[in-house]
Order: C-alpha cells, then structure tokens, then sequence
C-alpha cells in the first residue's frame, strides 16, 4: 500500500502512476487483453466517476469489475438486474422493528463498488434508483437522507440494445456514467490465452494495490491538475460541434445527429484527460489526452438521427470524424 506523505503533487502525481501500473498487473494475471477497457476503468475510478460497459455475455465483464475490485481494498456488492427487481431491493427499505418503530435496513447500494449487472434488464423505474446515488452520493427512504461510503463507484454492465428482453437506459441516467466502453471479441490469441487460463486447476490470487484512503486522495490530485487554456477550449469545442442547429456545430451533426453532448460531457473530457496525463507520466494534458479519453466521454452522449441509421453509419465513426 503507498503512504500518503508526499513532499509535493509532482511525488504523488508519480505514486499514482507507479500504482496505476501495480493495478494493471495485477488485473492482468486474471484478464487477458482488455487492456483499453482497464486504462478507462481505472481512469473512471480516479476521477470519481461512473462507467457502464457494453458488450455481448461471456466477454468476461463481471469479472472484470471483481478482480479490479479484489485490486481495490474496497467493499463490493453485486446487484443482478432482473424485471421483477424493485427499487427498495436497491436502496433498502423500512421495516418495523420489535418495539414497532420504522428501521431503516440498507440496501446492497451501500457498498463502495457497485456492480450493477446487466442494469438494462430492469424497468426504468428500478434504473432510476441509482440515479440519486451516483449522482448525489446519497439516497433518500421515506424522506431521509442517507449518505453512502466513499469512495463509491458505480460499475454497471450492459447487454447490447438489440438484445430480448431488455429496456434501453434513459438519457438522463446514461449522462452520470462518466464513459461507455464497448467490449469487443478477444484476438485468436488472446481467446487461446483464456482458455488455458481457465480450464485448468490454478487459481490466479490478486494483490490489494490502493485503499479507500488513497483513492480518495488521488482523486482529490487528479482535480489539482493544472490544464492549459486551449486544451479546456478544444475540448468544449468538440462537445459543441456535436449539437446540431446550434452555433459551432459540425457538418457531421447537421447531417447525422439528433442530439448533442451536454455541458457534462465538457466536464467529463477534462477531468479523464488530467487523469489520463498523470498515468502516462505527464503533469499536464495536452489535445492528444482529451481524444485519447474522447470516445468512451461522447459515445452515450450523442444521439443519431434516422439517416445515420439507415446508413450504418455509427457513433464511433461520426466522433472519430469531428476528433
């Protein structure tokens, strides 16, 4: 575990990426490959924001989110998304005691990492149960306020849109997850590494790198990043070129989007660029950091139109166009 007296930010900037990379060797001796996904996880994690991962079953996503959590000294509760989930099976609810007096009995949400699996399984109305939480840090029962453990992180799978059985997640709510990451089919090789990996008798133990102390104070280091003004002002451009009918947008949103990022999306940008400049060893970010962390920022942002559609043209595509 690292110690938390450092001389300056410079010292603390290079403890975060050396335990940064602690944590990515750790992750891999379980997960093959993903090495993307595990750089946006953890980015996610040191800005103190939410990530949702999207991707067909069986691409190793809950195990993912286990073993960074097994790498992380942090309480960790699953919660499985069905139809029939209520949202007190969420947050807790109130129960009479033996003395017929209301107790509040928590919920799995009182966790510092949340597994929110297969979260679009569920009716809108149980999906909104999160929403206070990851954005207030709190949830209310019956009128009061309850606060959650912190760090908390909300880590939350996905099966793809097209999928039987399962309810696309409302605009509002996919706006608190800081990225999107997509999940894509492991490499021949890869897919054989696994295999062998997880046919066989041996159990791969992972570490503890970082606690909830240290977690915390890095994401209070990666907020203290210096960022220059025209890095701030590419990124706010970009997000702007996404909205169509409104000034500074783009050809490609005239042509191929309903609707834009939010001013979130700006936030979001600049923060996972600080954090993205500290792993990479750097004390500032420059434009390369902010499209390094563009994609997974915008993807649940910006909403195609019928002719994108029609087209085949994807998100991925239209945003590597306006990058």
């Amino acid at each position: 575990m690292a110690n938390l007296n450092f001389k300056s930010d410079v010292e603390a900037a290079e403890a975060l990426k050396e335990n940064y990379e602690k944590l990515r060797k750790e992750i891999g001796q379980v997960i093959v490959g993903q090495d993307e996904t595990v750089r946006l996880l953890l980015t996610a994690i040191f800005c103190k924001g939410h990530c949702l991962l999207v991707g067909v079953p069986g691409l190793a996503k809950t195990l993912l989110i286990q073993t960074i959590s097994s790498a992380l000294d942090l309480d960790f509760n699953r919660i499985q998304f069905t139809p029939d989930l209520m949202p007190s099976d969420i947050v807790g609810s109130e129960t009479l005691d033996n003395e017929r007096n209301f107790r509040f009995i928590r919920g799995p949400i009182f966790a510092n990492i949340i597994l929110a699996d297969e979260i679009n399984r569920t009716p809108p109305k149980t999906q909104s149960a999160l929403l206070e939480s990851m954005q207030e840090y709190s949830v209310t029962v019956a009128g009061e306020k309850h606060e959650l453990p912190t760090p908390f992180f909300v880590l939350a799978t996905q099966n793809p849109i097209e999928q039987e059985g399962t309810y696309p997640l409302p605009e509002a709510q996919l706006d608190r997850f800081m990225f999107m990451v997509s999940l894509d089919y492991p490499s021949f090789q890869q897919e054989l590494d696994i295999v062998k990996n997880t046919t066989s008798d041996i159990k791969q133990k992972v570490n503890q790198v970082l606690n909830g102390e240290e977690i915390k104070y890095f994401q209070h280091l990666v907020r203290r990043v210096p960022v220059a003004d025209n890095v701030i002002e590419y990124a706010v451009k970009l997000v702007h070129k996404t909205r169509a009918g409104k000034p500074g947008s783009s050809q490609e949103a005239e042509k191929f989007l309903e609707w834009g990022a939010g001013p979130r999306a700006s936030q979001n940008l600049i923060l996972a660029a600080k954090c993205n400049a500290l792993i990479n060893g750097k004390y500032s970010p420059d434009i390369e950091d902010v499209q390094a962390v563009a994609t997974a920022t915008l993807r649940h942002r910006i909403v195609r139109n019928f002719k994108a559609e029609a087209e085949g043209i994807s998100v991925e595509e239209i945003i590597n166009k306006l990058l």
